[in-house]
């Protein structure tokens, strides 16, 4: 068959692998650590390279969590909320559940236990389903609702991500939408180049909290090369032309990785960490703070599930 699906253990997580046997690309995925992406590996020039930058053990996820998130489900909201405070339908709420002390931060189910509910692997592709139900744990978030995540590796080196929200509460809750994953190509980010299809960004604080301002950008609608560059940002899509939202390019080595999010994920947060070995592109469904700011807040209804989804596609020279 073109595609299978295996799981094992290695280095204390336990790990369900998507195949593509045709090519020998691999996804692999930690359910029990907030649905994280592990890995995508490619074959390139006679070798495996992981497109993504993981944690190599669990002591290393233990050591570096708290301050990277990387490659975890953010539910049900992403980014800073400050102080941990928000107003929902006129009442006050704060948020428990935080790694930083002034700040809630990356939602509620960065480190949940998802579990398997389905796994199909066909001539077409492979695909893991993982479910979550929250159930109102949080004082800050008193809503119960069930966070779905599917991962499907395609032909041509495509991963699909679809995220399906779903409230059992009576009134409407509110809810936000992204996830953390960090790409390398195995070379500093000062070697690689940048577009995006985005001619603003939202205009930040010195606690990195948005100020209600946006400001003008349009240094990358053509490839920029991110050698000195810093960024922590969040950009502002534009759906109006074809083609990805968002590209990555490794020249030297020939690899393009491209992001095309669905219209449900307008918002694209970009952070390059100090280290500067990889960077962080983040699909969000709305900019951070929208619990209070409102930009790209949802009201999930019950039995009105919303679906938020993207795909990203590796191109090889």
């Amino acid at each position: 068959m073109s595609f299978t699906i295996d799981t094992f253990q290695q280095n204390g997580f336990d790990i369900v692998a998507l195949k593509d046997n045709k090519n020998g690309a691999q996804v692999e995925i930690i359910p029990s650590h907030g649905a994280m992406l592990h890995a995508f590996r490619i074959q390139h020039k006679g070798q495996s390279l992981n497109l993504i930058d993981n944690f190599d053990s669990k002591e290393a996820y233990q050591e570096q969590f708290a301050t990277t998130f990387k490659g975890v489900k953010l539910s049900p909201f992403a980014c800073r909320i400050p102080d941990k405070q928000y107003e929902w339908r006129d009442q006050s709420y704060t948020i428990s559940k935080s790694v930083l002390p002034d700040h809630a931060i990356h939602g509620l189910l960065y480190d949940a236990a998802f579990s398997v509910a389905e796994q199909t692997a066909t001539a077409e592709g492979a695909s893991l389903l993982l479910n979550y139900d929250y159930k109102a744990e949080d004082a800050g978030y008193p809503f119960h609702y069930n966070c779905r995540v599917r991962y499907t590796l395609l032909p041509d080196h495509q991963l699909e991500i679809k995220t399906t929200l779903s409230s059992h509460e009576a009134t409407p809750i509110p809810v936000m939408d992204g996830w953390h994953p960090y790409f390398t190509t195995g070379v500093p980010v000062d070697e690689l180049e940048l577009q995006c299809s985005a001619t603003w960004l939202v205009e930040f604080d010195e606690r990195l909290v948005p100020n209600g301002n946006l400001e003008p950008c349009e240094e990358f609608l053509q490839p920029m090369l991110l050698e000195g560059v810093m960024l922590d940002n969040s950009f502002l899509l534009s759906f109006d032309e074809p083609g990805p939202a968002c590209s990555l390019y490794d020249r030297k080595q020939g690899i393009t990785i491209d992001f095309y999010p669905e219209d449900t994920y307008p918002v694209l947060q970009v952070y390059i960490p100090p280290h500067r070995r990889s960077i962080a592109i983040e699909n969000l469904s709305g900019v951070p703070d929208a619990f209070n700011n409102g930009m790209g807040l949802y009201q999930l209804e019950r039995d009105e599930p919303r679906t938020f989804g993207t795909r990203i596609q590796v191109r090889l020279a």
